[in-house]
């Protein structure tokens, strides 16, 4: 008989927080209290990127750049090619600040409309307003200078380099799109592919952006370890929500005079 791999400590703290989640669904509706929690979330968020930023300063502010970052990005420079640059500028406008949005609005539409659900509105809108949020805090405390513009490929960029927004946007909003997608699948090829898909893109859009000079290495790094913690907040928000909802909490709160029906069980994506 194989053994929980969790202790009594942290059993104790998943049962006072979805006992918690459930008290307040059952008060104001599950989807207000999700919005609150992912509110709340936002906030950590932007205090866990400036930590890690102010660690990253300590840790980088003698020869940081000259140990790994200059390296990488000379080999990168030598791998470069047109068809390559080209593949590569494609998913910096793909995965950039027109790009991402639009495709993170078709994902909500397309989730919402299938599951007749608000709750892929509040999940993705959140985590992409927490890893905005990230992003410009890193930028703002770092204010790390890009590698030099004869390194880079056009078109150059201007703003900070640390972290990559580009890679922790497309790890945030791929993540918690393949999760949602996750939970209503039922096969395992179907499930891993939700899994495998998103951890593609987080890789593939950051090692692009050393590819074309845009970031160094180490702004790769922090941005997919800041976009996997945020990620972990909004499921873990969403589990709590579910086990509300199974617990009877109701999607929204009831109408003045309306009783409340919170007994029908939701499906993993609503």
């Amino acid at each position: 008989m194989s053994r929980s791999s969790t202790t009594p400590d942290e059993d104790l703290v998943g049962r006072r927080a979805a006992d918690a989640a459930t008290r307040v669904g059952h008060r104001f509706g599950a989807q207000p209290a999700l919005a609150v929690v992912l509110t709340l979330g936002v906030a950590v968020a932007f205090a866990m990127s400036f930590l890690v930023a102010r660690v990253y300063d300590a840790v980088t502010e003698r020869d940081g750049i000259a140990t790994l970052d200059v390296p990488l990005l000379q080999r990168a420079m030598r791998l470069r090619s047109p068809g390559l640059d080209l593949f590569s500028a494609g998913v910096a406008y793909l995965f950039g600040p027109v790009g991402m949005p639009c495709m993170a609005v078709a994902a909500i539409l397309a989730l919402c409309l299938r599951r007749h659900s608000c709750t892929p509105l509040i999940l993705v809108a959140g985590a992409g307003v927490g890893s905005l949020l990230m992003t410009v805090a890193g930028k703002d405390i770092i204010g790390r200078h890009r590698p030099p513009l004869a390194d880079a490929v056009p078109p150059f960029e201007y703003s900070p380099s640390f972290p990559s927004g580009h890679t922790l946007n497309a790890t945030v909003i791929a993540g918690v799109v393949g999760y949602l997608l996750w939970v209503q699948r039922r096969t395992i090829v179907a499930k891993v592919l939700c899994v495998v898909v998103p951890v593609l893109v987080a890789v593939v859009v950051g090692l692009t952006r050393v590819l074309l000079g845009a970031h160094w290495f180490t702004d790769v790094v922090a941005a997919w370890l800041l976009g996997c913690a945020w990620l972990a907040l909004v499921v873990t928000a969403h589990r709590l929500y579910l086990t509300a909802r199974r617990r009877g909490a109701p999607a929204r709160p009831a109408e003045p005079g309306q009783r409340p029906s919170g007994g029908r069980r939701p499906s993993g994506g609503h």
